[in-house]
């Protein structure tokens, strides 16, 4: 089994995904996240647990819109109890999940279906979560990673 996080704390996945209805009828765009990233930076982005601003465990070393989704890179920090937990748990596939936390800026609504198209967002910060509300928002192992990119990439060519 591939490790989803390294003996430094460092781990990657996606935080969001485009195109697909997350939990809470939301629909995040291609590009929703690229002025926010533009004006802070994934250095502003705030790396917590389960949403939780009393709870930073980490930073995020990059966070980029690829053709799949948000895709993020980061650590949690030694010396913070929580993030030692949380090393543990993602190295055996306890936790995995991610979540964004924003500001919805332009968005359209689905009469029909209610379903809210976010084209973009001011992210605020990404958690490590157990539930994501995104299901396909998760923590990858390298190998599952290599997996997905080649699964959107066959999928992109499809269309």
């Amino acid at each position: 089994m591939n490790v989803a996080i390294d003996a430094d704390g460092r781990f990657s996945g996606y935080a969001s995904v485009f195109g697909r209805v997350d939990g809470g009828g939301d629909i995040v765009m291609p590009g929703a996240f690229r002025d926010s990233l533009r004006a802070r930076g994934a250095d502003r982005v705030r790396l917590l647990f389960q949403h939780d601003p009393k709870e930073p465990i980490g930073l995020w070393d990059e966070i980029v819109e690829d053709g799949f989704g948000l895709k993020v890179s980061g650590r949690l920090l030694d010396g913070v109890p929580r993030a030692a937990s949380l090393r543990a748990l993602i190295a055996q596939r306890a936790i995995d999940g991610l979540s964004i936390g924003f500001r919805a800026v332009r968005a359209t609504r689905e009469g029909r279906t209610g379903t809210r198209r976010l084209w973009a967002v001011d992210l605020w910060e990404i958690s490590i979560v157990t539930f994501p509300m995104m299901e396909a928002a998760r923590i990858s192992a390298a190998s599952d990673l290599a997996a997905t990119l080649g699964a959107a990439t066959k999928l992109l060519r499809t269309q």
